[in-house]
């Protein structure tokens, strides 16, 4: 739901000045005064559609914090700068993976909380010989996207990533390429793709291998 806040901000603004417009409407057709309704309708409006628009996406990935934290996708919390596969694909009626849930049922979802407050990690990532993959990252601070890691960005063999914090100005090893975040802390969410029941075992081992390592200094 936060993408599509983001993305179609604009016409859900259109749709609830519509329904304003119309309960003003029937107001004025019943003979009712209007005035303090619209004085009414002027400071909601202009106090909490920008909230909603500003904060909702903030507190969807905090939220995804709180429950990786704390439940996990099933088995339990996942602790910082861990990343739990997923073994079974995702879909609404899959309660293991309820928090991954997208109706998607040729993936495996990899997912954890990244922390770089105590000095960078490393993204590993094995070679997936052509498969489709992908990991993200997304700041909380602002609810966007600041790097992939996949097919379509990086192509498919194993690699090392540095994942380094605001300010960090250590030397990033030979052959590996670094991920600067914009902040400390990110959610960090990873697929991998599944040709089919008979795939899984594969895919699922591969999932595993995505795993994230502080950085040896």
């Amino acid at each position: 739901m936060n993408r599509l806040i983001l993305k179609y901000g604009r016409p859900l603004t259109a749709v609830i000045l519509a329904i304003f417009a119309w309960v003003i409407y029937r107001r004025i057709a019943s003979g009712d005064g209007i005035f303090p309704l619209v004085i009414a309708a002027v400071i909601i409006w202009a106090l909490g559609a920008p909230a909603l628009i500003y904060l909702w996406p903030r507190l969807t990935v905090n939220g995804y914090k709180r429950a990786i934290l704390k439940h996990g996708f099933g088995e339990g919390p996942i602790p910082v700068n861990t990343l739990y596969a997923v073994p079974g694909t995702s879909s609404p009626s899959n309660p293991r993976g309820s928090l991954m849930a997208t109706g998607a049922d040729d993936l495996l979802y990899v997912g954890g909380w990244l922390d770089l407050s105590k000095g960078p990690q490393v993204l590993h990532v094995p070679d997936m010989a052509g498969r489709y993959f992908s990991v993200q990252f997304t700041d909380p601070s602002r609810s966007s996207n600041f790097a992939y890691v996949g097919k379509r960005a990086t192509g498919t063999k194993a690699g090392d990533y540095l994942l380094s914090g605001p300010g960090w100005k250590g030397t990033v090893p030979d052959g590996m390429a670094e991920i600067s975040s914009p902040n400390q802390s990110a959610l960090v969410i990873g697929r991998v793709f599944v040709e089919g029941d008979s795939d899984l075992p594969t895919a699922y081992a591969l999932a595993k291998q995505i795993q994230l390592a502080p950085l040896k200094q």
